[in-house]
């Protein structure tokens, strides 16, 4: 299980405060923004990212601080990878739609051609004085103004003809450039798209890396036990805040959540790997205590609400990563960690069921899961005996 950090002052804190704007602006920028801006968001992101795991190692603290730089980052680079991947989909569409274009216009071009072609042999067979013996062959001048009226519109659609090869051998040459043109977005996009997911690995290998290494060493896995100790204080410190915040909120709808013990559906479905209460290493004969539960669940799987509310907190909270918060009125809370995708807003009301987000990694410290607790107010209470059906793993 995670639980949080303490927060460090001066330039690690100025860092941190970068980095959580430089996401939101990222998720703020309109679609034509500048991919100059956007790009030089990344690069910095990334530089932060690695000065954060060169301080880590160097001074041999601040593993969550690193950590969630480098989640941070990946959350950048995770926005940038679905973007281009969004615009490299749509170039390919559009790429196909210029092809298809392209093959109509020649498709109509080639049946021009044809139509002219008829037309020079039939001109051919008839001669240089074809049009004059057709003319003067007539018996009448009835006949003889039919005739004219006859080679006027064969003229015209001679003339018709020619106008219909030149628009279609226009358009074929306006098509053939464009959809050349897409085909280089569609390769520079694509080259962009390899480019920010290695990016994305590259991070991901880092945090895999940081963790190992901080598993490996146990004076860090202790100071790392330390800071999420503080982590776990700053967590009761904003539940007691939105307490005092929640007067007069309208209560969600269904019964009250008191009500709901033992009956509860899990958020995920996946089993409970560690358990609610207090936690004992056994090296270091430390005590902390563990205020929720950790689900072994895969990185993807839905998040449910346990009950209804309403969403009172939704974003990156260190050592939980990006976190949900649930006000289930009364005074009761659930709290969901971990998580890879936020489904929802701070505001947003839910029912019971609704999804608020996936299972993810971010801040965690042994990769995906959920950590998940229930509260009356700040305090914890053992979610084993609220939800129903559990599965241990």
């Amino acid at each position: 299980m995670s639980r949080g950090l303490r927060q460090r002052p001066g330039r690690a804190r100025a860092r941190g405060s970068w980095l959580l704007g430089a996401v939101l602006l990222l998720a703020s920028l309109p679609a034509g923004a500048s991919r100059e801006q956007d790009l030089a968001l990344v690069r910095r992101a990334i530089e932060d990212s690695r000065e954060r795991v060169e301080a880590y190692e160097r001074e041999q603290r601040g593993v969550l601080e690193a950590i969630e730089a480098i989640d941070r980052s990946a959350e950048i680079l995770e926005r940038e990878v679905a973007e281009v991947g969004r615009q490299a989909a749509q170039a390919s569409r559009e790429h196909a739609s210029l092809e298809a274009e392209a093959a109509e216009h020649a498709r109509k071009l080639e049946a021009t051609r044809r139509a002219l072609s008829n037309r020079a042999v039939a001109l051919y067979r008839a001669g240089e004085l074809g049009s004059l013996q057709l003319l003067f062959s007539a018996d009448g001048i009835r006949e003889f103004l039919a005739r004219v009226q006859l080679l006027r519109r064969l003229v015209g659609r001679d003339a018709e003809l020619l106008a219909r090869h030149r628009a279609a051998a226009e358009g074929l040459a306006q098509a053939r450039e464009a959809a050349r043109e897409a085909a280089g977005r569609l390769a520079d996009l694509s080259r962009e798209l390899l480019e920010r997911s290695e990016e994305l690995e590259a991070e991901q290998r880092a945090k895999r890396g940081l963790v190992s290494r901080l598993h490996a060493d146990r004076a860090r896995e202790r100071a790392a036990l330390a800071e999420l100790e503080t982590a776990a204080r700053a967590l009761e410190t904003t539940l007691s805040g939105l307490g005092s915040e929640a007067d007069g909120a309208p209560a969600p709808e269904g019964p009250p959540f008191v009500a709901l013990r033992h009956r509860l559906d899990p958020p995920v479905d996946a089993p409970i790997a560690r358990g609610f209460g207090r936690v004992v290493d056994r090296e270091f004969r430390t005590q902390t205590f563990r205020s929720g539960v950790v689900f072994e669940a895969a990185e993807g799987l839905p998040v449910h609400a346990v009950a209804a509310g309403r969403v009172r907190y939704a974003g990156w909270f260190r050592g939980y990563g990006r976190l949900v918060i649930l006000d289930h009125g009364s005074g009761y809370y659930t709290v969901s960690g971990h998580l890879g995708e936020l489904r929802v807003g701070v505001g947003d009301p839910v029912e019971r069921g609704a999804q608020v987000g996936t299972v993810g990694d971010s801040g965690s410290l042994s990769g995906p899961r959920l950590y998940f607790e229930i509260r009356r107010g700040a305090e914890a209470l053992d979610p084993t005996e609220w939800l129903a059906e559990l599965r241990r793993g």
